[in-house]
């Protein structure tokens, strides 16, 4: 299933409002933690799936990478990404992640942000990364966590005067799609767990580098409302992998 809510005029708007939208990376809670998974990018060719607004697009050219190929189905995404970063070693295009097609051995990294967990066959996707990875190439990437995407809620549990009592957590095993609400909108997420997340990888022919389960930083508790309750549960899983 191919979503494509972000050329939704109404969900684009309300999405281009939220902190990380208008901040890029530095407003991004889990981004000082990708990035010190990420590999040295000089000189290298780099793929973004699901590349968004381009902000790690741009940060690639910065640290000097030769190339990059930034990968999302939305027009509005890209539109806004090519006004961002008027580039000519980033190329946008605009497919599905799930339709990608690249040759052997084309890229030295390949990274993903916040998008996978809108695939349904995450599994196939690793195969396809790894067909386009040079040997020794990485690939780094993050998703909603498993005990963020087991109930469709994705809410805390409520007490009496409105206090969050706890982060519930069922059907973990029941791997699938989930209809959650994002922006006031219907959006389907897909459940996996952890293991199922590692296991595709390593059978697509990855080892793994490292794995995070980030909190928020210092500057974020201290002048965010609402953050301290982000040390509770895990929002986010961070994979980085290297094609054996």
């Amino acid at each position: 299933m191919k979503q494509n809510k972000y050329d939704d005029s109404g969900f684009f708007a309300k999405y281009s409002q939220m902190r990380r939208s208008i901040g890029g990376l530095e407003a991004a809670g889990e981004w000082p933690a990708f990035r010190a998974m990420l590999p040295e990018l000089r000189d290298k060719k780099v793929l973004d799936l699901g590349c968004g607004f381009g902000w790690h697009c741009r940060y690639a050219r910065e640290q000097h990478a030769s190339s990059v190929v930034g990968v999302d189905l939305s027009e509005n995404m890209l539109e806004r990404a090519r006004a961002n970063n008027k580039d000519s070693g980033v190329e946008y295009l605009q497919l599905a992640i799930e339709d990608i097609d690249f040759a052997a051995e084309q890229f030295d990294v390949v990274i993903s942000s916040l998008a996978l967990h809108y695939v349904e066959h995450f599994d196939i996707i690793c195969q396809k990364v790894h067909h386009c990875l040079k040997p020794g190439g990485a690939f780094v990437l993050s998703v909603e966590h498993p005990v963020y995407t087991a109930m469709a809620e994705q809410d805390w549990y409520y007490g009496p005067q409105g206090e969050k009592l706890h982060w519930p957590v069922d059907g973990y095993q029941n791997e699938g799609a989930r209809l959650a609400r994002f922006l006031d909108n219907d959006v389907v997420k897909y459940h996996r767990t952890i293991a199922t997340h590692m296991n595709a990888l390593i059978e697509s022919g990855f080892s793994m580098n490292k794995l995070s389960e980030p909190q928020p930083t210092r500057e974020m508790l201290d002048e965010i409302p609402g953050m301290l309750d982000e040390l509770r549960r895990p929002m986010f899983l961070l994979i980085a992998a290297v094609k054996n």
